[in-house]
């Protein structure tokens, strides 16, 4: 049966998709699941400022800054900036400053001036650390050992000044955690695997590390400051480069974090970090970008070929192919990331993870105003 027009643009496009989806599965994040991943290192190498920004947080903080402060490292101190807080936090910290002496609380009153969000939270965190390399995690954080310090500190080479870490959401009842987790997941496999190509261009303040110098060297986050969000993403977009950052995957170096349990809580969450990549360097925009608009493309050329006769096999051909490679590829992903157990709900969370993508996206055109908390 010889093809229309319209038929033979569709199934070019369907064709184009994949050879796109291929690539970036097989030449991009398939590297992150063939790096060999390094031992927790035995021995510290100096000092490090763990950097807490809590607002509100008083049941996390009493619940998981333990794990934090008793991490086996020899010389370390914690900066827990109580950003405002109204209910119980300024007493737990005061608890546990009695009984910590490494832990170092500075307080963001509501008087402060140029206030602006958590940056400047993170910003007084970083002024009081006493010490060179910072390393940055949440209030409702807790890692997966007591090594995390020892597997985030400084990296061997002096020329290397940033350090992305890993940080998993904890496995809960029902779709909506299912579809965070999935998310997180592409999210880390997207980050880490660029990194691991010579261009990294994001992280997560969840888990992450820096020099205290390369953060002033800069000035902070002045370029950024009047956007909500982006004390990570952004920073690391702005000054991550092939020869200064380097990556850690070590179960271990893993820290977890809490989801959020109410779609609209999430949704929000997703518009601020919708709104920082905006700001992205042109060339990340465009990639991460291509990899939406390929999707998108791939999804409505396969729903148009459905009412076309002569593309029902090529085009179903086409699908089962995708799914069949990125189910080789992505499962051992899910294993090295703590998610195995996503490995039987790859196809359809892929379909669910782009629909979301998309509404979000949307949303995000015509909801402009965002906040920390």
């Amino acid at each position: 049966m010889e093809l229309t027009l319209i038929e033979i643009c569709l199934l070019g496009i369907l064709v184009f998709c994949l050879l796109v989806q291929l690539s970036f599965s097989l030449f991009v994040h398939l590297k992150l699941g063939m790096v060999k991943v390094e031992d927790i290192p035995a021995d510290a190498t100096e000092p490090l400022s763990v950097i807490i920004c809590a607002r509100n947080e008083a049941r996390n903080l009493e619940q998981y800054l333990p794990e934090i402060l008793e991490q086996d490292y020899p010389e370390f101190e914690v900066i827990v900036v109580n950003d405002r807080s109204w209910d119980a936090t300024k007493d737990v910290l005061k608890l546990f400053t009695d009984k910590y002496t490494h832990l170092k609380v500075v307080t963001v009153g509501e008087g402060s001036k140029f206030i602006a969000g958590k940056k400047f939270a993170v910003t007084m965190g970083i002024k009081a650390a006493a010490n060179e390399w910072l390393v940055f995690t949440d209030a409702d954080c807790f890692p997966s050992s007591d090594k995390w310090l020892l597997g985030m500190q400084p990296p061997a080479i002096d020329t290397q000044e940033i350090v992305l870490g890993y940080s998993p959401y904890v496995k809960k009842r029902g779709l909506l955690n299912a579809l965070i987790r999935f998310e997180t997941f592409f999210t880390a496999v997207n980050y880490l695997s660029f990194a691991l190509k010579d261009m990294p261009y994001m992280g997560v303040g969840r888990n992450m590390a820096y020099k205290k110098s390369l953060f002033f060297k800069n000035k902070g986050f002045a370029a950024h400051m009047h956007i909500a969000s982006g004390d990570d993403d952004l920073f690391v977009n702005a000054h991550a480069n092939r020869h200064n950052t380097t990556i850690r995957i070590h179960p271990d170096t893993h820290m977890w974090s809490e989801p959020k349990e109410h779609f609209g809580d999430y949704l929000k969450q997703k518009k601020r970090h919708f709104g920082a990549g905006k700001l992205y360097k042109g060339k990340h925009k465009f990639i991460l970008s291509t990899q939406i608009i390929v999707q998108f493309l791939f999804y409505m050329a396969l729903i148009t070929a459905c009412f076309f006769k002569a593309l029902w096999i090529p085009a179903f051909a086409i699908f089962i192919f995708s799914v069949l490679v990125r189910c080789l590829v992505y499962p051992k992903l899910l294993k090295r990331l703590n998610y195995a157990g996503l490995a039987w709900w790859f196809p359809l969370l892929d379909i669910l993870l782009f629909i979301f993508l998309v509404f979000n996206g949307i949303l995000s055109i015509f909801v402009k105003k965002v906040q920390w908390k």
